[in-house]
């Protein structure tokens, strides 16, 4: 395949996740997080806007649109713009390397099911892009000119700081025993149920604890707290700017749960041997092994994100020194003494 049809194959994969997964996946996750926390606290939830509240998702984004765009007079307005498309850009731009299956072969041509597939350092680059958003958050607290959102901005800020060592140290283990970042690598070595939540237990629920943390979730959305600071870095925003942000905490909700389903769960790994489907003829590259492949991905991903609105409505609050605390004394130890006892382990089976 040449460069540029390689090219112009990545552009459409990339138009494809944008309007088949971020989009509905969005709308999905808001009525879900609805329906869910209706049910938790015995309440009714969206019931009136289309069959079963279906509508109601759409009915908030065309209020949005028409909503005037107040900017605060003190603002700076271009970075008081600029901030939700940073948030909007870097949680887009995590899509790009998440295999939702493997791949599929079409006129003898092999198409992986990613939009950027096989990049060695896919796990690198999913810890760059998620620190770059901070900066999103950064950028709307402050040049809001509002005391409340500069606040949010600096909890964000240090926050950030405390949970983002710790991201990154509970994959090392993972790395060690794959011996690769490409998450095609790590998603293969996971095959025949060895998934890496049995193998990396500590890893996982430090990594989990810390995805709360990173996407701004109860019980760490410690950047909005509305009882202390209104709402927060997007207390100045209104209109589609605002939406933007709502956007993105919702497709949070997608991502984080892809990226842990795809580390920890087995990703697009079906959880049937290959033997079997191979003997009802299911082939690897087959347009049905595909699909049997993003149901898989796609059941675990719903099953993580109804444990992450589950968290939510469950949990109340952290206070702001509980979480540093978490982070600097328990989290990153923890961390550094999975590291350590993978490193031996690993020594001593290869």
């Amino acid at each position: 395949m040449d460069f540029l049809t390689l090219c112009l194959v990545s552009l459409l994969k990339g138009a494809l996740v944008l309007f088949l997964v971020m989009l509905p996946g969005a709308i999905i996750s808001v009525y879900s997080e609805r329906r869910v926390a209706a049910f938790i606290q015995q309440r009714l939830g969206p019931n009136r806007v289309g069959p079963f509240g279906l509508m109601q998702a759409f009915a908030d984004v065309a209020k949005l649109i028409f909503k005037e765009d107040v900017v605060p007079s003190e603002a700076n307005k271009f970075f008081h713009s600029l901030a939700p498309l940073i948030a909007c850009t870097t949680t887009l731009a995590l899509f790009a390397v998440i295999p939702f299956a493997d791949y599929v072969m079409i006129n003898g041509t092999r198409i992986d099911i990613a939009v950027a597939p096989n990049i060695n350092l896919a796990v690198l680059y999913i810890l760059a892009v998620s620190s770059v958003a901070v900066y999103g958050i950064t950028f709307a607290g402050w040049s809001s000119g509002n005391k409340y959102s500069l606040l949010g901005a600096l909890r964000s800020s240090a926050q950030m700081i405390s949970y983002e060592l710790t991201l990154g140290s509970s994959l090392i283990g993972i790395i060690m025993m794959t011996g690769s970042m490409n998450l095609g690598d790590i998603v293969h070595a996971q095959a025949n149920l060895k998934w890496n939540i049995f193998y990396q237990p500590l890893g996982f629920l430090i990594f989990l604890v810390a995805s709360f943390a990173e996407t701004n979730r109860a019980p760490f959305d410690l950047v909005e707290a509305e009882p202390e600071l209104v709402g927060g870095y997007h207390t100045e925003y209104a209109g589609m700017k605002f939406g933007l942000f709502m956007l993105v905490e919702f497709v949070h909700t997608i991502i984080a749960p892809c990226i842990i389903v795809t580390l920890f769960l087995g990703g697009w790994q079906i959880p049937v041997p290959t033997f079997i489907l191979n003997a009802i003829g299911i082939y690897d590259g087959s347009i049905p092994m595909v699909l049997l492949q993003l149901g898989s991905f796609l059941v675990k991903v719903l099953a993580m994100m109804f444990f992450f609105i589950w968290v939510r409505w469950s949990l109340p609050r952290f206070r702001y020194d509980q979480l540093m605390n978490l982070g600097w004394k328990v989290m990153l130890p923890l961390s550094l003494v999975n590291i350590i006892i993978t490193a031996i382990v690993v020594y001593f089976t290869k």
